[in-house]
């Protein structure tokens, strides 16, 4: 949604605020969370988990539960397959992401269908709603957001001694097996999180996009989470802003902001370069 198109029934300075405080609190956790998922080339698994996130929307119109519920329901139900699957079946690895990613997508579709839940709008789940933001959704983005940062915080040693060397980490004592799921439940309830506000077709550019940005500049993990996390601030910034200007869907804006601070942080390296040629 625009902002431009609802300005005249709601009180900007109401609405927007909710917006940037709401785009803040998950961009705080998908930064830092984005930093793994490019560390450890998880690009595809976050937008499994992503898509999965609509299966999980239609499981919470058809039992009646929080549709917040439904989506950590449905991503941790993905990330157990695929912690089960692995590389050790018939099927390769990227090939059982591609299933899962398009196959969730389409039953939560077909199912959503079903239930025909009077009021439902699907395209502000797909793209995001961050304008229509209430003081309720602020609880539970900074409730998720909270406690996915939290696990994250808790386990960054030995999740960062797995992404350097697996097997050594498991020699070392580090229980792999169990860090992983934990870090898998983070992500699914970052993406819970961050679907109101850029949408489950969005959510894994929110979390690759800033931490791809902060990589060009970053010297250490730490200074990586940082920066991912101040990119993605910015980003919802900009992004509000440019839709609030020109009159642009608010979630997609924000994206595209992440984008061209992503693309200038492939361009100061190089005119640096250049300068210093000179």
């Amino acid at each position: 949604m625009a902002l431009g198109t609802i300005t005249e029934s709601i009180p900007m300075d109401d609405f927007l605020f909710r917006a940037v405080i709401a785009g803040i609190g998950v961009a705080l956790v998908t930064g830092p969370l984005g930093s793994f998922v490019v560390w450890r080339r998880m690009a595809f698994f976050g937008d499994t988990l992503a898509h999965s996130a609509l299966l999980g929307i239609a499981i919470g119109l058809l039992l009646g539960l929080n549709l917040g519920a439904g989506v950590v329901i449905a991503c941790l139900g993905v990330a157990l397959i695929l912690a089960g699957v692995g590389d050790r079946g018939p099927i390769a690895g990227d090939t059982v992401l591609g299933i899962l990613s398009h196959g969730t997508l389409a039953l939560g579709l077909v199912a959503i269908g079903f239930a025909q839940s009077q009021g439902f709008d699907l395209i502000a789940y797909l793209f995001g709603d961050i304008l229509a933001v209430t003081k309720a959704d602020l609880v539970w983005i900074y409730a998720g957001a909270g406690v996915a940062l939290a696990a994250l915080i808790a386990i960054w040693r030995p999740l960062l001694s797995i992404t350097v060397h697996a097997d050594l980490a498991a020699a070392e004592g580090v229980p792999v097996r169990r860090i992983n799921m934990v870090f898998m439940l983070v992500m699914a309830l970052a993406v819970a999180a961050a679907m109101k506000v850029v949408g489950i077709l969005l959510v894994a550019a929110l979390l690759i996009i800033p931490a791809a940005a902060a990589r060009n500049f970053a010297r250490n993990p730490e200074q990586m989470a940082i920066l991912s996390a101040l990119i993605g601030v910015l980003s919802v910034i900009a992004g509000l802003g440019g839709s609030l200007g020109l009159d642009t869907p608010a979630g997609p804006s924000i994206v595209v902001a992440a984008l061209l601070a992503f693309m200038l942080s492939l361009l100061l390296p190089a005119l640096r370069g250049i300068s210093a040629s000179r």
